[in-house]
């Protein structure tokens, strides 16, 4: 008789490649899927009798803003709690590695948006390299793969951000990147939105692109824009993608801004378009607002606004901007500007945009959570089982199995992670265990911090991370270099 670490008895099996489930027993050693079978004549130390519930893929967090709370933080609650085994960190121009931050710098708040990820004092790693050793060193509870950010790269060499850098810094730039890949990177970010990398030209981007082809690693775009112009953000987007013969993910694609709703059918014709001769896909969150730093240009008296953290008024977090500035007797702009720097939340989303992209085929699913907020964004604990159950069970957007292929299958494609992302044998056993009928987030945009419901077991290279009671204490993720290495 067959002996294994974990059998999985009677669970309907969601694989993760968009086929129907299947009822099944699903056996684990050693950190792998060793058997599927419909009935499985073997024996383990541990076996869970799953009638009645889903097991699928360890979900994988295309979008995230982790880079130094997998280190920091490594139980990684927020995550591993949602069913998450494996985040991708450094979207968004802005990564934890690698960064030289200036003197000035170090005892001040980092430029805008690398605050997003802490304060300077977690900004410790000059190499990239140096990252996947600290990754590792910590032992965090869930799988991390690193992008490497296009502004941190621009900070690391250029005296001001708002020109474009000349040839010497884009060589220096092309360094660390090329250090980066080599030590594992999976790609490039930029955050070509942000001001601090807005001045970048297309060429800059170009050339530091060009060095991704080799390594068959992959390019992800915040790009220039998602309001008015997002279509020509998108050329540029496809145009960096093509020109260097990488894939291109679009990072949250949005129609963003009150005046620019209703244009997701427009948005997603110019991305099938695209997809026709070249490797696209995008990621998207389930919530028809989102967050970031607290930008004066996204200020908007019809957009409902929230602050999520202000450096020079901390008591201002979770309050609404209109608030703020009706009990300071100024504009809501001459509000921010006092804020700043600060976060926030802008209810700025068409929800009918949102389940539009959402549903489309290129789509995967990206958190955006930015956990140190101190009033996040609920979809930092709560995205994938919204996903799972208000858009599939309840409101039926897209089928289970299609649902499931977007949080797992198709991201392990689109971003190399080799043997993962499907229940299939040999594959490593990041699982996740759930109740199909009650899965749902309970975070709220009042109430952020609150753990879904329905996940019942999670489970990271074959090693139980989370259950019903909470956290194990056990932490087995690891560090996720590239898969395909430069030729």
């Amino acid at each position: 008789m067959l002996a294994c670490d974990l059998i999985v008895r009677r669970a309907h099996v969601v694989d993760g490649t968009g086929r129907d489930p299947e009822q099944l027993d699903v056996a684990v050693s050693n950190g792998r899927i060793a058997t599927i079978a419909t009935s499985l004549n073997a024996s383990a130390r541990t076996e869970i009798d799953a009638e009645g519930l889903t097991l699928a893929p360890g979900f994988i967090d295309t979008h995230t803003h982790d880079d130094t709370s997998v280190i920091e933080a490594p139980e990684m609650l927020p995550k591993i709690s949602q069913g998450v085994t494996t985040v991708i960190v450094g979207n968004c121009g802005i990564s934890a590695a690698p960064v030289r931050l200036k003197p000035e710098q170090q005892n001040s708040t980092p430029p805008d948006p690398m605050n997003l990820l802490g304060g300077a004092e977690l900004f410790r790693y000059p190499t990239f390299r140096a990252y996947a050793e600290a990754v590792s060193a910590s032992k965090p509870a869930v799988n991390v793969a690193a992008l490497v950010g296009h502004t941190a790269l621009r900070n690391n060499h250029m005296d001001r951000l708002d020109r474009e850098a000349n040839p010497s810094e884009i060589a220096s730039m092309r360094a660390d990147l090329q250090e980066a890949l080599d030590a594992g990177a999976i790609g490039l970010s930029t955050g070509l939105a942000y001001y601090n990398a807005n001045a970048a030209s297309s060429n800059e981007v170009l050339q530091l692109a060009a060095l991704l082809a080799s390594a068959q690693a992959v390019y992800t775009t915040h790009m220039r824009t998602e309001t008015e112009a997002i279509l020509d953000a998108m050329h540029e987007a496809f145009e960096v993608g093509s020109k260097s013969r990488v894939p291109v993910i679009v990072s949250h694609l949005k129609c963003a801004g009150i005046d620019n709703w209703g244009r997701a059918e427009e948005v997603l014709h110019t991305l099938d378009t695209a997809r026709t001769y070249q490797t696209i896909a995008c990621d998207c969150y389930p919530y028809a607002a989102g967050s970031s730093t607290l930008d004066l240009k996204q200020v908007d008296p019809r957009v409902e606004i929230t602050i999520t953290w202000s450096t020079p008024h901390p008591e201002a977090s979770g309050q609404s901007l209109a608030q703020i500035a009706e009990a300071w007797s100024l504009t809501q702009f001459e509000a921010a500007r006092k804020l700043q720097p600060a976060g926030a939340i802008y209810h700025s989303i068409s929800e009918i945009d949102m389940r539009r992209i959402l549903a489309h085929p290129a789509t995967m699913i990206g958190s955006d959570g930015l956990p140190h907020d101190p009033h996040p964004h609920p979809r930092l604990w709560g995205t994938f089982p919204r996903v799972l159950g208000r858009y599939a069970r309840e409101e039926k957007l897209f089928s289970l199995p299609q649902a499931i292929h977007k949080m797992t299958g198709l991201p392990a494609q689109r971003f190399h992670l080799k043997e993962r992302g499907q229940v299939r044998e040999g594959f490593h056993a990041d699982l996740v265990l759930f109740n199909p009928e009650t899965i749902l987030d309970t975070a709220t945009f009042t109430d952020p911090i609150r753990p879904s419901q329905g996940i019942h077991s999670v489970w990271v290279n074959g090693t139980l991370g989370y259950t019903v009671a909470g956290a194990t204490g056990t932490r087995a993720g690891r560090f996720l270099a590239r898969s395909i290495t430069a030729s």
